[in-house]
């Protein structure tokens, strides 16, 4: 089988793949954009059955395309976000070849180049563009080992499953749930769950709480005119602080305090389990005041801005009102009995880790991070799309992806066009020896 040849391949055709591909095209650059499974497949078959966007259809998108079916000041299904990835490929008429899956990637000894290994057979490619998003392998703790759930709860055992994997509540088995992880999957799907009838357990770490909207825009407004979105690092002692909001339900701030009012049980963050039971941190209480803060402090800075930019937006004084904490939080369980409490399953919404183990270049550290700077990697020729903070805050969602990939297409034609000067000394020094 002959080898096939390329300029620029573009692995995964996410969010990340789609806008590279636009901007690649943009810059008049031959490239070929491969995908494992579907475009956007992960927003269909990676989330659960209920799941919207995050943030309004007006503000994640693309430049250059509407959500056909779905008004502004909404939030998209995660359908409706594939088909509009989809829509948006045929648009640009993007070069995506699906259902080929990449197995490995290694630089070719002695010339340019990389030697690409893919279930459809192999491919040389000057510059290879890892796309595949932050979302790659699901991360759950080693707290509850898989024997040791199967003996609880009287020998019916606990289903343990990633927030990957959950996609409703008649899912899971009969019996309360624990849900770990209280950021905006553990918050949506712990609601979802409550709102099912399920005894909902809820262990609570540090995050952040941003308002679904104040005087009359959406968080996502306010975070990008306050130049949060742009925000080049995260702050010294954040980096396991997660953000907690929902566009569920027509979308809402987060309130963990409606929630343990509610019937739902808070818990701190999660911390051992042993013989049965399961440990909390004493930090529940603190975490709930910090997300609090986090808002308020959202709420100052929009303020300011209102007042300093002369803006005749409405008062919203019920925006800053803080109901009184629950009894699970002024009195907070510190070790749980999950036979006792019948619990029989436990979601993680603990977050994901990069995998790029198909990816044999010198490009990553001692942990396997990639080591790169806003997604130019160590390695020449290797770039990397759609990280968490790779340019900026915003960088892993819909339209952050968009802003880096045309910082990338940008480097990469630059790239070219050095490459392409010394292609022609080398033509010209070939004439002169055949002369």
């Amino acid at each position: 089988m002959s080898t096939e040849k390329v300029d620029i391949l573009v692995i995964g055709a996410g969010q990340a793949g789609v806008a590279m591909s636009a901007h690649l095209g943009k810059c008049g650059l031959p490239h070929l954009v491969l995908e494992r499974d579907r475009i956007a497949e992960r927003w269909r078959t990676g989330r659960w059955d209920s799941l919207v966007a995050n943030g309004p259809a007006w503000h994640d998108r693309f430049p250059g395309l509407e959500f056909s079916s779905v008004d502004p000041d909404e939030f998209a299904p995660k359908e409706s976000v594939a088909d509009y990835f989809v829509e948006y490929a045929e648009m640009i008429d993007a070069p995506i070849r699906c259902g080929v899956e990449v197995t490995q990637v290694q630089r070719i000894v002695g010339r340019p180049g990389f030697r690409v290994e893919t279930s459809d057979g192999v491919i040389e490619a000057n510059s290879v563009v890892a796309a595949t998003g932050p979302f790659q392998r699901p991360v759950i703790p080693a707290i509850v080992p898989q024997d040791a759930a199967e003996d609880v709860a009287e020998n019916v055992g606990v289903t343990q499953i990633h927030s990957n994997a959950y996609r409703n509540p008649e899912q899971l088995p009969e019996g309360a749930v624990l849900v770990v992880g209280a950021g905006s999957s553990g918050a949506q799907i712990a609601d979802e769950l409550l709102r099912s009838g399920k005894s909902v357990y809820l262990s609570v770490g540090p995050h952040d709480l941003p308002p679904r909207r104040y005087r009359g825009r959406d968080f996502v407004w306010w975070l990008g005119v306050l130049g949060k979105w742009d925000e080049s690092a995260l702050e010294p002692g954040m980096q396991h602080v997660t953000i907690a909001v929902s566009g569920a339900y027509g979308g809402h701030t987060v309130d963990f305090r409606r929630f343990g009012a509610q019937g739902m049980t808070l818990v701190g963050r999660t911390e051992s389990f042993k013989d049965g039971v399961m440990s909390f941190a004493a930090d529940l209480a603190h975490n709930i005041a910090q997300g609090n803060a986090n808002t308020l402090s959202v709420l100052d800075e929009a303020d300011a801005y209102i007042a300093r930019n002369g803006l005749d937006f409405p008062q919203q004084p019920e925006a800053r009102k803080v109901g009184p904490d629950p009894q699970c939080v002024t009195d907070p369980i510190l070790t749980l009995n999950l036979a006792e409490a019948r619990i029989t399953s436990i979601v993680w919404a603990t977050g994901f880790a990069v995998d790029f183990s198909w990816l044999k270049v010198d490009a990553f550290d001692q942990a396997g991070r990639p080591k790169h700077e806003r997604g130019v990697s160590a390695e020449p020729g290797v770039y990397f799309l759609g990280l968490p903070w790779q340019s900026r805050r915003g960088s892993s969602f819909i339209w952050g992806v968009w802003h880096d990939a045309r910082y990338l297409a940008d480097i990469i034609s630059i790239q070219r066009q050095y490459l392409a000067y010394d292609s022609s000394i080398q033509r010209e020094s070939e004439k002169r020896r055949l002369l």
